[in-house]
């Protein structure tokens, strides 16, 4: 079989990686596992298009039909949508097996930033990352994410970490492997519903154009992995730290007590937290990935521009 086949992109974001035009990779598990439709499709559109809003070319990736896609069209996005929680959510492992079954996956971040980095994409905007699950020590419950971002060349810009998870071992695993976790206009790590942890990050950065030097350093110097570009949700839709981890606790009892783990615990629990804040924490999160598109887009022009010279 000829491998490179099972990759496909789309002919505008083909032209714009062969003129060395910005990209940003745009996951789909956010579509199909992350928000209820049809606000996931409305969240899509409006995220691709604040994208080419700065300049650069959106990529949602999938598996769809026995290929690695890289773009979609609307009506693919809409099958996406549309299929909800059906779709096979596709991490690192899970890739072979759902290309094997022609079935349609929705990446997550890790299996995102595998196809990007196939494609020659190297920005990826997200929500947040997955990390260290609450309990891990005991679990070892903690996302395929992190590793992917030890070893995969693709800057992540995210909110953070979902706040569902243990932050500070989160920070201390990205440490050990070599993550660097940079805070975009802040010094503190940010809790994707809300803008500060009150944990810190390794350099703090304020302009796009300083994010895109150093990671042009980082890869031009041959040092393989990824980034973590964590920027704050905006302060006018950031919740309340105290009663959003009051909601946290309340749906990870209800997921200890229906003994839920796994791939199925992410999307359990932002559900719940979701009812349980009466749709704040949804209206919350479109908000943080669109910010976190903004920024994608303008890093991944800046490094398109040195990368010319």
């Amino acid at each position: 079989m000829n491998w490179e086949k099972l990759l496909v992109v789309t002919p505008e974001v083909e032209h714009a990686l062969a003129d060395g035009q910005a990209v940003v990779a745009l996951e789909s598990t956010i579509i199909a596992h992350g928000m209820p439709y049809p606000k996931n499709i409305e969240t899509a559109l409006r995220v691709e298009a604040r994208i080419r809003e700065e300049g650069a070319i959106p990529a949602t990736i999938a598996i769809m039909d026995g290929h690695l896609r890289v773009g979609l069209t609307q009506a693919e996005l809409e099958i996406f949508g549309r299929q909800g929680e059906n779709a096979a959510k596709v991490s690192r492992r899970d890739i072979p097996f759902v290309l094997a079954r022609k079935q349609n996956g929705a990446t997550t971040v890790a299996s995102t930033m595998i196809i990007a980095a196939m494609a020659g994409i190297k920005i990826f905007a997200t929500g947040g990352i997955g990390g260290v699950h609450r309990g891990a020590m005991t679990t070892l419950d903690i996302s395929a994410d992190l590793q992917e971002l030890a070893q995969t060349s693709v800057a992540v810009i995210s909110a953070g970490a979902k706040s569902i998870l243990d932050l500070g071992l989160t920070l201390e695993y990205l440490e050990t492997h070599g993550v660097p976790v940079i805070g975009y206009q802040t010094d503190h790590f940010p809790a994707f519903y809300t803008s500060s942890s009150g944990l810190g990050v390794d350099y703090r950065m304020d302009e796009p154009e300083e994010i895109a030097e150093a990671l042009h350093y980082k890869w031009g110097m041959g040092l393989i992995g990824g980034a973590l570009i964590a920027n704050p949700i905006p302060e006018e839709y950031s919740l309340s730290p105290a009663a959003i981890e009051a909601k946290i606790e309340a749906a990870l009892s209800e997921a200890h007590a229906q003994k839920i783990m796994g791939k199925a615990l992410t999307p359990f629990l932002l559900s719940r937290i979701e009812s349980l804040t009466e749709g704040d924490s949804l209206a919350a999160n479109i908000e943080l990935v669109l910010n976190n598109a903004r920024l994608g887009a303008q890093i991944a022009v800046e490094l398109a521009k040195k990368e010319e010279n």
